[in-house]
């Protein structure tokens, strides 16, 4: 197939989804033309069936904001007609999937199809809006095929939107080739020079991560267990995150890493991961962490219980519970024993259920269904 896939090229989960899965595809003989306003950040190599599109948008005095809908538009019509595209495949529906649908009506007779992935906060945050919700319902009913990444996702825009289009739950994904423990690359004695337990926690350090609950829960813990906190990842709730650490008299604890592209490496060091979120509609780098054998504590919101086992996999508490987040932590990192076996049913769990090549043979036999069903 000749698939186009437009997302975001950002850190942002939807983005890393989107990329590794036309990386994925390309590597099972697809082509894909990924159409975007800058490079994906993990399309780092080099493949013979991988694209990259390029959407230039210019600003004109006459417009207060960059149009950069109409532009995606263009360059999605563009590609799909030199290329001959069976497939744009629109991740993130603002404003992605409205360019895709108009796409599709200018290339009516070019009978391209067009699949909405729903990732989170496209449903529960920005399409809520007043002024975007008719639109995101619109795009999603006008879409040949519509998936989401979470079962609670899923009933989300339904009851959200009133929308009757059936949606298909296709699960986020990891590479459990690349994600995996590496005791041999891992650096541990450089984050915990003494020998101390090492909590980790990655996002993009916006208030819904309530990254400053992850230092909180870290301050509990470090009074019982001599531990270290690694704090990966950038955003606009980094700097009130630092403060905090200062005032609590922790901050020599924590090693603020940034965005960091070597993950599985730094995971390898990790005894627990924590993620307290407000909201989160999968967890990828819940999963991520489980492939590379390390338990999980996180809050019991969205897709997370879909994913993290209790008690199996990892614990899940109540948003904003502190207290009994640190609790199970302490529990975990004082029974090596447990861990360990915690450990090793997260990377089970992540290779039996949301490995690579599972997942994106769903996808496959998707657009293939798509594909079938809209041209009888």
């Amino acid at each position: 197939m000749n698939i186009g896939i437009t997302c975001y090229p950002t850190y942002g989960g939807s983005g890393v989804v989107a990329t590794e899965l036309g990386k994925a595809l390309a590597k099972r003989g697809h082509k894909i033309h990924f159409i975007s306003y800058a490079m994906p950040m993990r399309l780092n190599r080099y493949d013979d069936n991988i694209f990259y599109h390029e959407v230039e948008f210019s600003s004109y005095p006459v417009f207060d904001f960059p149009l950069y809908t109409p532009a995606l538009t263009s360059k999605m019509v563009e590609v799909a007609k030199s290329e001959k595209l069976d497939i744009i495949h629109a991740h993130y529906a603002i404003p992605h999937a409205i360019s895709g649908y108009l796409a599709k009506q200018i290339l009516k007779h070019d009978n391209v199809k067009l699949i909405t992935t729903l990732h989170g906060t496209d449903i529960t945050l920005v399409g809520l809006e007043p002024s975007f919700l008719p639109v995101m319902k619109f795009s999603i009913e006008e879409s040949d095929g519509v998936t989401a990444v979470s079962r609670f996702l899923k009933e989300k825009t339904l009851t959200n939107y009133n929308i009757q289009k059936e949606i298909k739950v296709i699960p986020n994904f990891v590479d459990t080739h690349e994600y995996k423990r590496r005791e041999d690359a891992c650096r541990k004695h450089r984050l915990a020079p003494n020998g101390e337990k090492v909590l980790m926690h990655t996002s993009n350090f916006r208030a819904v991560k309530r990254v400053s609950d992850v230092i909180k829960i870290f301050e509990i813990i470090q009074q019982k267990v001599p531990s270290v906190l690694v704090l990966i990842g950038d955003g606009p709730d980094r700097s009130n995150c630092e403060l905090v650490a200062r005032e609590l008299g922790i901050y020599n604890s924590i090693k603020f890493l940034g965005k960091q592209a070597e993950l599985p490496e730094l995971l390898s060091c990790a005894d627990l991961f924590l993620m307290p979120s407000q909201s989160e509609s999968f967890g990828l780098s819940a999963l991520e962490a489980m492939a590379c054998e390390v338990p999980v504590i996180s809050s019991s919101v969205g897709g997370l219980p879909e994913l993290v086992a209790h008690n199996q996999t990892g614990y899940i508490a109540e948003i904003g519970d502190i207290e009994r987040m640190a609790k199970y932590a302490v529990e975990l990192l004082t029974n090596e024993t447990k861990r360990a076996q915690f450990a090793h049913a997260g990377r089970k769990r992540a290779e039996e259920e949301f490995n690579l090549d599972k997942i994106v043979s769903e996808y496959e036999n998707y657009y293939t269904e798509v594909l079938e069903k809209v041209s009888v």
